[in-house]
């Protein structure tokens, strides 16, 4: 018999679908869609159930919010307050939710409401403190108290807050008030005093007892030994204008690993670490495994001090320094140094001595120097002398660093990496004559060293390029500008020209 193609054909089919579809599990988004308020409220008490069941921390909320979702009230209007559904969620399962949102979110969800604001808290991590009542007043370890790496410097500050002046340095960068500075630098007047630090270090050390890394700046032995014996954790000091015998607080910082010590910074501040300093902080922090002198004095002795104390140093940066002369021959003393970096320093060492009482540092393997000056060639000649067995070698920036300064470079046999970046006076003739007699190399870098040309390239340096594992060449960086604007008629005479009519 035919059938219309309205009827179908088979209803038992039909049915059985239709059925089907009814004993289908609606989904979240089906409750929503179709407003169902009932299974709504069920879907949320179920929620409850099983947050409170499995968390022992108690919701932040009311419960007047959550008995508000049993109420057979309407349908809450676009405008109106609606329930805050996630209330019914333990804090513990909304931060574990909250963390999983990148951290450029934190600010924006901690205007929500006051419990996602005190929950978005534990989840910050690093900060650095620009206001110190803040710091005082407690609420910064409420707010923030799962706190493990902060900064206080520029709330060390003595300054208005709509202070217009701005003192940016490499280090750091603070704003000042004009009654503070004086001759160029700013005295103790400038800043809190020492009484003040070591009350706010005592207050962050109660709140935040897991700090791991802290940024200070004129505290002294009372607020350092404190910090040294209320917080275990810490394994990274940043210390500021400090001077010698403030350094005895850092005693009983045992597990001190990194230390960054800044005793002067022109146009800022002035504080002196001479040789007294560094056989404290020798003495002080035996498991150091990086340490960094910025504008620090010293010599010999307290060069050898660090050595002979912290056998465990591996990394020793010196920026900078104030260094008497012949402080090269106590790196010998650093038995288990790997890595020398050389920064800002207007002079090497004045005055090294002779060849024979320099001694090597046989464990090194790296030697950076960046923006330092290189006019000496007595004093360069006796760091490569005591730095013989690196395998790295680094270049960034450097004056004075021509064809006989980099010659001496040639006594470290074992090279396998050199870099050179902004060495303008050093030429193609100097760079092949000293590579050649390195054997080892496997890397190369050469960028923006002017008056190295391609055009100068030996067959004996091609040949030696060839073989390298790694070669980056780009040494002058005006014909790599003219090869990248060939065709396009810029630069030329008559050309076309960049400039705004």
């Amino acid at each position: 018999m035919p059938t219309s193609p309205e009827e179908n054909p088979n209803p038992k089919v039909k049915s059985a679908a239709a059925a089907a579809k009814k004993k289908r599990r609606s989904s979240l988004s089906d409750i929503w869609n179709n407003k169902d308020a009932q299974a709504l409220k069920q879907l949320v008490l179920q929620m409850r159930a099983q947050s409170v069941s499995n968390s022992t921390t108690p919701p932040s909320e009311p419960e007047s919010d959550i008995q508000s979702l049993t109420q057979d009230d309407g349908e809450p209007t676009r405008f109106s307050s609606g329930p805050d559904y996630t209330a019914v969620l333990s804090d513990k399962l909304l931060l574990n939710v909250l963390s999983k949102l990148p951290e450029h979110q934190h600010i924006s969800y901690s205007l929500v409401c006051k419990r996602w604001c005190k929950l978005s808290g534990k989840l910050v991590r690093s900060i650095k403190l620009l206001d110190w009542e803040f710091l005082e007043s407690g609420r910064l370890s409420y707010r923030f108290p799962g706190l493990i790496d902060i900064d206080l410097v520029r709330a060390c500050v003595k300054s208005r807050r709509n202070s217009g002046i701005v003192m940016s340095h490499r280090l750091v960068s603070v704003h000042l008030d004009s009654n503070s500075i004086h001759g160029g630098f700013v005295g103790k007047e400038g800043f809190l005093g020492q009484e003040v630090v070591d009350g706010g270090v005592k207050v962050l050390v109660e709140g935040c007892a897991n700090l791991r890394r802290i940024v200070l700046i004129n505290a002294s032995v009372e607020g350092l030994g404190y910090l040294g014996e209320k917080c275990e954790t810490l394994q990274e000091l940043e210390l500021h204008f400090s001077d010698d015998f403030a350094l005895k607080g850092l005693f009983g910082s045992r597990n001190l690993q990194i230390l960054k010590l800044v005793g002067c910074i022109d146009g800022l501040y002035n504080s002196m670490v001479s040789d007294i300093g560094l056989t404290i902080l020798a003495q002080g922090c035996p498991r150091l495994l990086k340490l960094e002198l910025v504008g620090c004095e010293g010599s010999y002795d307290g060069i050898k001090a660090i050595g002979q104390c912290c056998q465990m140093l591996e990394e020793l940066i010196l920026c900078d320094h104030r260094m008497d002369g012949g402080w090269l021959s106590a790196l010998s003393f650093c038995s288990n140094l790997k890595t020398l970096k050389l920064q800002h320093c207007k002079v090497l060492d004045s005055c090294p001595g002779p060849d024979e009482h320099l001694g090597s540092c046989s464990t090194l393997d790296e030697l950076h120097l960046h923006q330092c000056q290189l006019r000496d060639k007595q004093g360069v000649r006796a760091l490569f002398l005591v730095c013989g067995t690196v395998r790295e070698l680094v270049f960034g920036d450097c004056w004075g660093l021509d064809n006989t300064i980099f010659a001496a470079a040639s006594v470290c046999r074992s090279l396998r990496n050199l870099s050179l970046e902004g060495c303008s006076l050093l030429t193609t003739e100097g760079l092949d004559s000293v590579v050649q007699s390195w054997k080892e190399l496997e890397r190369l870098k050469v960028v923006s060293c002017n008056n190295i040309k391609d055009s100068e390239i030996t067959p004996e340096l091609a040949t030696l390029f060839s073989v390298l594992k790694e070669l980056k060449w780009r040494p002058d960086s005006r014909s790599f500008l003219s090869s990248g604007l060939e065709g396009t008629g810029i630069g030329q005479k008559g050309g076309r020209s960049l400039r705004r009519k």
